[in-house]
């Protein structure tokens, strides 16, 4: 008889045993911790008067403290942390009849009265502590703590963040059109036909139009410039076949000078012996003299060519030189406007983190093109009391003793 109603009780126990989570049932009994309740039953068989005797002074139930024991009346502390419900029941058995003496163990059952609670934190509309329930998920636990907090001052936080993120993305558009200038600037600094675009330009239909237009503007530039040197080295080739030009006619000129001169010599010598009338002689003597100052006029011109060259390729080396000075400034002042831009931007970046520490809805209910993201994490402490956080998302499934951290953070361009 006796033994039966052992196995009787053992069947109750059984069917008193711990309640595990959904998620847990198909893996592994649940593991008791710190806040978790504990129902205690301890019953023990009387053989002489064939009926139970409840043990009420230790019947009850019982909170797991921080050190993950509970204090069990005739037995002690009895540490439970990271044990099962049947662990616990077998460990009361076991100590009630070792410090009483009992010929007989007596029967304990041990049942979770209540799972340690949940904790939800951050960007929560009331964040704090929660009882849990079986099947819980983050997004369940999100609803029970109100969902993403709210703005508590109106529309201040949503206008906030609009006027923000409307000053933010005017900004982008200029150090987008600052980027595209910049390499350009380099491409055109270092002689390259083919510009190095940052590659997040690509990315958009307004950043390849940057693209185009300065790999035009570029291609315009160099074409000018082309043009402008060209022009120089035709004005030279021009000038030096003029002097080859009027060298060959002072060569031409300095034979017949010489050639006159002879026949002056000749007639010189003939008028002297009355041979020859004086005006003819003066007339060869004219056109000498006609033909020296040709001479003198051609070697002038040929000066005058010479230094036209020399200005032209001054010109052509000023030309250049004020193409880099002008690449130099542009490329120099393309940077302070960026560094400005970069600091005005991470400005109306903080603006509009700010805006959402305030009001983390605003930028979903402004209808920004870029919404906050919302990041979820468990801070989860194993068997052995460690904790380590996990990455989750509205679907993950939450454990008892959870803490579940909700952020929310504005999707935000690095303006560096």
């Amino acid at each position: 008889m006796l033994q039966k109603t052992r196995a009787l009780l053992a069947v109750g126990v059984l069917l008193m045993a711990t309640p595990v989570l959904a998620q847990q049932a198909q893996t592994e009994p649940y593991r008791l911790g710190t806040m978790d309740k504990l129902r205690v039953r301890v019953a023990e068989w009387q053989s002489a008067e064939g009926a139970f005797r409840d043990w009420s002074a230790v019947s009850g139930d019982y909170g797991v403290g921080p050190a993950g024991t509970i204090s069990v009346p005739f037995v002690g502390e009895l540490s439970v942390a990271g044990k099962t419900t049947e662990d616990v029941a077998t460990a009361i058995s076991d100590g009630l009849q070792q410090k009483l003496g009992l010929p007989d163990r007596p029967e304990a059952s041990v049942e979770l009265a209540e799972f340690r609670p949940i904790f939800v934190s951050g960007d929560v509309q009331t964040p704090g502590r929660y009882p849990y329930d079986p099947q819980l998920t983050v997004l369940k636990a999100l609803s029970i703590a109100g969902g993403m907090r709210r703005s508590e001052t109106g529309q201040g936080g949503a206008r906030d963040f609009i006027t923000a993120q409307g000053n933010y993305d005017v900004m982008a558009a200029q150090r987008d059109g600052l980027l595209a200038r910049r390499a350009r600037l380099e491409a055109e600094a270092e002689g390259k036909d083919q510009i190095d675009f940052p590659p997040e330009l690509a990315k958009t239909a307004a950043g390849k139009k940057l693209m185009a237009d300065e790999t035009n503007l570029m291609q315009a530039r160099q074409k000018r410039l082309r043009l402008q040197l060209a022009s120089l080295d035709d004005l030279k080739r021009l000038l030096q076949a003029e002097i080859e030009s009027l060298q060959k006619k002072i060569a031409t000129q300095s034979r017949q000078t010489d050639l006159s001169r002879e026949e002056l010599k000749g007639l010189g010598n003939l008028a002297g012996k009355g041979l020859v009338v004086n005006q003819r002689v003066l007339t060869l003597e004219q056109t000498i003299a006609e033909l020296e100052g040709k001479l003198l006029d051609m070697d002038t011109a040929i000066l005058r060519a010479k230094q036209d060259i020399a200005k032209a390729t001054q010109d052509a080396i000023s030309l250049q030189n004020d193409r880099d000075t002008e690449i130099a400034q542009a490329r120099q002042q393309t940077e302070s406007d960026l560094d400005a831009l970069n600091l005005k931007m991470g400005m109306y970046s903080g603006l509009m983190t700010e805006a959402l520490e305030r009001a983390p809805d605003a930028a979903r209910n402004a209808g920004g093109r870029n919404p906050p993201e919302t990041h979820f994490t468990i801070v989860r402490t194993d068997g052995n009391g460690k904790a380590g956080e996990v990455e989750a998302d509205e679907n993950t499934p939450v454990l008892p003793g959870d803490v579940i951290k909700v952020e929310v953070t504005p999707t935000v361009v690095n303006s560096n």
